[in-house]
């Protein structure tokens, strides 16, 4: 009989790249749920470490600057063997075509892209047999608006990265991506309470669902990528119906 899904993460090491916040922290919930040892990273050490302490199970710190490549390195040796990489660490940078600053898309690119490329890289010599790999891109990758240009670019980058890495990576790691909608997290911490709560009602009004999604909604989605056995190179789009609404 074919085990339920998470049941098998039991003992499992996961790392979590993102795991101080939003999708990624629930994504850590989850599989500690699943009696999994789990890594959470970040840069910020100290909401690492009270989130930790916040969730029930293993879960141990690793903080890390995933833009500094010598960093990333030297922390992938320190992690030891990893089952599972789940890397949910994001940047977005908003604005017109021609107003954006052009440096503001190079640090998003850096956040979003180089960063997950190279942290991947470097965890991918510490991976046991059977691991998997899971990135996180958007659903602005196939259905761009105006405004997020540069954003959609780096989703379809990193769905693009996903799909290369399934072919190059077969037999070493089983290579995914995840595609949000928009959900509600800390991400949107910074707006105004009325502003934020009109945006979800906004957006989720125009979705098949009726409501914009929740971070434990996207954490079902990862750990399902990361324990299908028969599951790679795919995106799985988790977004209340964005791609085919009206």
């Amino acid at each position: 009989m074919t085990n339920l899904i998470g049941s098998e993460l039991k003992d499992k090491h996961v790392v979590i790249v993102g795991g101080g916040s939003g999708m990624g922290k629930a994504t850590a919930e989850l599989a500690a749920y699943f009696s999994a040892r789990v890594t959470i990273a970040s840069r910020d050490a100290d909401k690492l470490t009270k989130v930790a302490a916040a969730i029930e199970g293993d879960v141990s710190v690793a903080p890390v600057d995933t833009t500094n490549e010598a960093a990333v390195r030297t922390w992938a040796a320190a992690l030891g063997a990893v089952d599972h990489l789940v890397i949910s660490a994001s940047s977005a940078a908003h604005g017109a075509y021609s107003d954006l600053p052009t440096g503001d898309l190079r640090a998003m690119f850096e956040a979003k892209f180089i960063g997950p490329y190279v942290t991947a890289r470097e965890v991918l010599r510490h991976l046991n047999p059977s691991a998997s790999i899971t990135f996180f891109s958007g659903v602005l990758s196939r259905r761009p608006s105006a405004g997020a240009t540069g954003l959609s670019a780096v989703n379809a980058a990193v769905e693009a990265l996903t799909k290369g890495l399934a072919q190059e990576l077969a037999g070493q790691a089983r290579v995914n991506c995840i595609s949000p909608g928009m959900v509600a997290t800390e991400a949107y911490a910074a707006m105004p309470e009325a502003a934020r709560t009109e945006m979800y009602a906004q957006v989720g009004d125009a979705l098949p669902v009726g409501r914009v999604g929740e971070a434990a909604e996207i954490a079902q989605a990862v750990i399902f990528a990361m324990t299908n056995p028969f599951l790679t190179g795919s995106v799985i789009d988790v977004d209340g119906g964005h791609l085919v609404r009206a």
